[in-house]
C-alpha cells in the first residue's frame, strides 16, 4: 500500500486535504471519488517528502503584489476569473505560485469560489488575501480588493526590505570580526608560539589564552564544530518554544538600539493591515484577529488578540491598544480621533504612512549608531590581539635594556 497526499473539494464546495492509503494512484482517485470528493491534486507521499527536502521557492510579498496588480488589470478588462488564473499561471516564473494558481483555476472551474480555492494553500496565500478576496466576491468588487492588496503587499515588502537592510550591516561586521579572529589564530599566533617558548618567562594571561585558543582551533576544530552546530540548533529550537518566543519579543522591544525600529515597524504593519481590511468591509473584530496573526512578535500578537476580546465586550479600540503599552502614544491618539470622527480606516492609512517615514528615520539612526560601535568593536579586537602578541616581546626588550 502506498500513501498519497490529496487536495479535494466536497459536495458543498469546501476544500479538503489529507492523506489516503491505496494500491496506486488510480485506486486513490476512485476511493476519494466514492467519498464524494472532487480531486484537485494527488501526489505520492514519498514524492512530496523528496520535493520538500529540496525546498519550495518561497512566495514573497513582492510576488503577491505583482500578482494582485496583474489581476486588477485583467479583471478590469472584463476577463473572467478562470481565464485570468489561466493567463497568470502561464506567465508566472515562481513555480510554487504557478502551481497554486493552476490548482485554484481547477477549483473555480468545478464551481468553487476563488477565496475558497486560495484556502487550499494557506502557506502561499496569507489570511489577509483570502479574506479580502472573499469580501470582494461578496460585494462584487474584486478589482478593488486586488488593488488594495497590491498596495498592501508592496508596502509590506518595502517595510521588510528596510528592516533587513538595517540589520545586514551589523551582522556582516560581526561575521568579518569572527573571520579575522579565526585567521589570526590560525595564521599569525602559531608563528609566535615557538619564540614565546624560547623566552622561558611567565607569559601574560591574555597571551596564554590566545595561544591556547590557537592550539584548540588548529588541532581540535573537530570538537568545536559539533559544539557550534549544537548551540545553533539548540537556540533555534528554544526560540521556537513559547518561552523562547516571549524572550525574543521582550529583548527586541527593549534593546537600546533596535527597539525603536521594532516598535515603529510593528506600528506601521498594524495600521496598514487594519486599514486595508476594514476598508474592504471586513468587520473590526475579524480585522483585528487577522492583524494579530500577521504579527511576528508574540507580545504584539497576544496583545492584539486580547484587544479583540476587549473590543468585543464594548470597549473602544484605543483603550486596549493603550493598555498594551507597546504601541507609540501617537498611534493610540490617532486611533481615538478616528473613532470620534467615525473614519478609522482613513486614519489608520495616514498613521501607516506616518510610521513608514518613521521607519526610514529609525533605519538611518540605527545605521548611524552601528557604524561607530562596530568600529570600536573591531578596534578592540585588534587591540587585544596586538597586546597579547607584542606585550611579551616588549617586556623581553625592556629586560634586555635593563641588563
Amino acid at each position: 500500500m502506498a500513501q498519497f497526499n490529496y487536495k479535494a473539494v466536497d459536495k458543498n464546495g469546501k476544500a479538503k486535504k489529507g492523506t489516503i492509503d491505496a494500491a496506486d494512484r488510480e485506486k486513490a482517485q476512485e476511493k476519494l471519488k466514492s467519498e464524494g470528493l472532487a480531486v484537485t491534486e494527488l501526489k505520492d507521499a514519498g514524492e512530496a517528502k523528496a520535493s520538500f527536502s529540496l525546498g519550495k521557492k518561497k512566495v514573497k510579498s513582492r510576488d503577491l503584489s505583482i500578482l494582485c496588480k496583474q489581476m486588477v488589470s485583467i479583471l478590469n478588462a472584463g476577463v473572467t476569473v478562470i481565464t485570468a488564473l489561466d493567463m497568470l499561471s502561464e506567465q508566472m516564473d515562481n513555480k510554487t505560485l504557478k502551481n497554486a494558481l493552476i490548482e485554484a483555476k481547477i477549483y473555480v472551474e468545478k464551481g468553487g469560489t476563488l477565496s475558497d480555492a486560495m484556502r487550499l494553500n494557506p502557506d502561499i496565500f496569507p489570511p489577509i488575501m483570502i479574506n479580502m478576496v472573499s469580501a470582494g466576491e461578496a460585494s462584487g468588487s474584486m478589482e478593488t480588493s486586488f488593488d488594495r492588496l497590491s498596495t498592501h503587499f508592496e508596502k509590506d515588502d518595502a517595510l521588510k526590505g528596510k528592516i533587513k537592510g538595517a540589520l545586514t550591516y551589523p551582522i556582516v561586521v560581526m561575521i568579518v570580526a569572527v573571520l579575522v579572529i579565526i585567521v589570526v589564530m590560525i595564521a599569525v599566533i602559531p608563528n609566535f608560539v615557538e619564540m614565546f617558548a624560547d623566552m622561558g618567562t611567565q607569559l601574560p594571561l591574555a597571551t596564554r589564552m590566545m595561544m591556547a585558543g590557537s592550539d584548540f582551533i588548529l588541532h581540535k576544530w573537530f570538537i568545536l564544530l559539533p559544539i557550534i552546530i549544537a548551540i545553533v540548533v539548540g537556540l533555534k529550537f528554544f526560540f521556537a518554544t513559547p518561552t523562547g518566543k516571549l524572550l525574543s519579543a521582550k529583548v527586541s522591544i527593549n534593546a537600546p538600539i533596535f527597539s525603536d525600529l521594532v516598535i515603529k515597524s510593528n506600528a506601521s504593519r498594524f495600521s496598514r493591515t487594519l486599514s486595508t481590511l476594514m476598508g474592504a468591509g471586513i468587520p473590526m473584530l475579524d480585522a483585528i484577529e487577522q492583524v494579530a496573526k500577521m504579527m511576528d512578535n508574540v507580545i504584539f500578537r497576544e496583545g492584539l488578540m486580547n484587544t479583540k476580546t476587549q473590543v468585543a465586550k464594548g470597549l473602544p479600540l484605543s483603550k486596549p491598544l493603550k493598555d498594551m503599552d507597546v504601541f507609540p502614544t501617537m498611534l493610540v491618539q490617532m486611533v481615538k480621533i478616528g473613532e470620534e470622527t467615525g473614519n478609522i480606516e482613513d486614519m489608520m492609512e495616514k498613521v501607516a504612512d506616518l510610521y513608514d517615514r518613521e521607519v526610514d528615520l529609525a533605519t538611518e539612526s540605527l545605521t548611524q549608531a552601528m557604524e561607530p560601535l562596530t568600529m570600536v568593536l573591531m578596534a578592540g579586537i585588534v587591540g587585544m590581539i596586538v597586546a597579547a602578541v607584542y606585550g611579551p616581546i616588549l617586556s623581553m626588550y625592556e629586560g634586555i635594556d635593563n641588563m
